[in-house]
């Protein structure tokens, strides 16, 4: 039907599929969107394969039939909980990635959810999941929405195997073996791949016991009980995270075992450029009447690579995409470039061209490349690695021939940069100066993420001195430039290691700058990342050693209510937390305080807030 995946029995014309890929997201056949990467991959490698976005009912699941060899089940491009949830667990209103941005479609804990009802409706089929949801629960985890540890989502779903971080390279693998004759159910020890041993320990296993080439988490009994045991657990997927890992990770629950394979291998650029050179349609399916908002910003953007070495505490890249860096190359990009300014719709506006850090487009050091990231080392965290080689050169020629090319007006990069990784560039402000006049779109987006250094140090991101730098550099190249560009800081609430003193410097800064967001960004503890594992246990992964966690629901709204701390409706909340922090001095109407000595007339509302 006009190129997209069959997603009806009218569509499929009679004919079987190999593969149906069970979606909690609308179909859209674009390669931002995992299930359409997955899903044209299978195509590619001669396989059928049906779409079957978003089922609810019985009916919807059993509208495709059996496929001949499996159900692959996609939680979506976010956090199926995330998605339906803000981090205060206030029901959403809004569905980016459902029809008309109409909530309703995605169920809470979508894979399991569509694993269990694809288990029950067709017991004897093998059902793989995989994508961000399943990656980071693939061991014993704490989830937040229940404030409880549970168990690896095999156990809860019931799947019969899980392809964790990025899917391509295990999946080749998968699909090479069922060429060869293989059955799904005998194919175990691929890598990116995990499942559950269910009668004891098998002989592979075993043998690989026997020569030391097996390690042990402690079990899902003892995380959830013991929170050193769960620190110890996760340091463990941390360091086993790379493709320089090659030892299995076993977690016994109960009497079963979760088996996680060793990672896959990074894709080569050559890989890469395959994939997204894949016959996407660009565009959600005909079926939705009324679009699929999350398409918009991400229609005409051009995705230069994958990976991030920045390692944030609160980021799970780590755990999904690896801290090395797979690129495509030029040509590739170019080409898809071009492809854009072939599309109707398009006004010769690249939206963007970018990865998890849109500058970060090479390994951080040449041992890295070879070897991996270091253990215990981050390559840019509060301070940059002496190793640590800072190139533009490439990711600057792209941007250039890209802006030359016929039907494009302008390339942007609008999802922000790496400020630190940029500053040490030895061509720093001559880039910059480049990035400022032809790459901007009125505003560039950078994640300090606060100012409090103890704070920084926790995160994971660099010294504040080094944001300060930073904005007076932007500020003065855009003067020079004639142009009134802004720079707009991501900064988090609540975060381990925040306290109450800590917003309230936050909030001064804020007012020395005269900047206030309409939005703020309370620290949401999903699974699998460092700062959640900080949230639960009370304990920072990388020292062993207490930290502060900011739980108690007052505090946690003192400390939003600082950083919004000239509306009106915050005055109260942020009185009370300055007179608690005996910081009264903050009070009256000095040009330094933060709020006057008595309450505002009137309520100035958040324009983006629904009341």
């Amino acid at each position: 039907m006009n190129g997209f995946l069959p997603t009806t029995k009218e569509e499929l014309k009679g004919s079987v599929p190999d593969f149906i890929v069970v979606t909690a997201d609308a179909y859209v056949d674009h390669p931002s969107f995992g299930h359409a990467i997955i899903s044209r991959l299978i195509e590619s490698e001669g396989f059928s394969v049906a779409i079957l976005p978003q089922p609810l009912s019985d009916a919807e699941y059993i509208a495709l039939g059996n496929p001949k060899i499996a159900f692959m089940v996609s939680g979506g491009v976010v956090d199926s909980m995330v998605a339906n949830y803000s981090v205060a667990k206030i029901k959403r209103d809004h569905d980016s990635y459902s029809e008309g941005g109409r909530c309703g479609r995605t169920p809470d804990r979508a894979v399991t959810f569509h694993t269990k009802n694809l288990k029950r409706l067709f017991p004897q089929l093998p059902v793989i999941i995989g994508g961000v949801e399943a990656s980071l629960r693939r061991f014993a985890h704490y989830d937040y929405w229940q404030d409880t540890v549970l168990p690896s989502i095999l156990i809860d779903s019931g799947a019969d195997l899980l392809i964790y971080g990025m899917g391509e390279r295990p999946l080749w693998d998968i699909l090479s073996m069922l060429k060869k004759g293989v059955r799904l159910k005998d194919i175990k020890d691929i890598r990116g791949t995990a499942y559950l041993m269910q009668n004891g320990i098998e002989p592979s296993i075993q043998q690989k016991m026997d020569n030391g080439q097996v390690q042990f988490l402690p079990s899902y009994e003892e995380v959830s009980a013991n929170q050193k045991s769960y620190v110890k657990a996760f340091n463990t997927q941390y360091n086993n995270s790379e493709h320089t890992a090659n030892k299995p990770l076993l977690q016994k629950h109960g009497k079963r075992y979760v088996v996680v394979n060793p990672p896959q291998y990074p894709l080569t650029t050559e890989q890469l450029d395959y994939v997204y050179e894949l016959p996407y349609m660009r565009e959600y399916h005909p079926r939705y009447k009324d679009g699929v908002p999350a398409l918009t910003e991400v229609k005409f953007s051009v995705t230069s690579h994958r990976g991030c070495f920045g390692a944030c505490a609160y980021c799970s890249i780590t755990m999904l995409q690896g801290r090395l860096i797979s690129a495509r190359s030029k040509e590739s990009m170019l080409r898809e470039a071009k492809l854009l300014t072939k599309m109707p719709d398009f006004k010769g506006y690249i939206n963007d061209v970018s990865g998890p850090s849109a500058n970060m487009r090479i390994p951080s050091c040449a041992k890295q490349a070879k070897q991996g990231s270091c253990i215990g080392k981050s390559c840019l965290g509060y301070t940059a690695c002496d190793n640590l080689k800072a190139c533009h050169s490439g990711y600057l020629d792209i941007l250039r021939e890209m802006r030359e090319l016929p039907g494009i007006k302008k390339v942007f990069i609008r999802s922000g940069i790496r400020y630190d990784y940029l500053m040490l560039d030895p061509n720093y402000k001559k880039i910059l100066k480049e990035l400022v006049e032809h790459h901007i779109s009125g505003q560039l987006k950078v994640a300090p993420e606060h100012c409090s250094e103890s704070v920084l140090k926790i995160m994971g991101k660099p010294s504040f001195r080094l944001y300060r730098k930073f904005s007076e550099d932007y500020k003065k190249i855009n003067s020079e430039l004639g142009y009134k560009q802004f720079l707009v800081p991501y900064l988090i609430s609540s975060h381990p290691g925040s306290t109450t003193r800590d917003a309230i410097e936050l909030a001064v800064f804020l007012k020395s700058i005269h900047y206030m967001p309409l939005q703020v960004q309370d620290f949401y503890p999903t699974p699998s990342t460092k700062a959640t594992t900080m949230y639960y246990t009370g304990i920072n992964p990388d020292t062993m050693q207490e930290v502060y966690v900011p739980r108690d629901k007052e505090e946690k709204r003192a400390q939003r209510a600082l950083m919004q701390y000239g509306f009106p409706q915050n005055y109260e909340i942020v009185k009370a937390a300055l007179e608690k922090e005996n910081m009264n001095y903050l009070i009256g109407n000095g040009p330094n305080c933060l709020i006057k000595s008595s309450p505002p007339a009137k309520y100035r509302v958040n324009p983006k807030k629904k009341r």
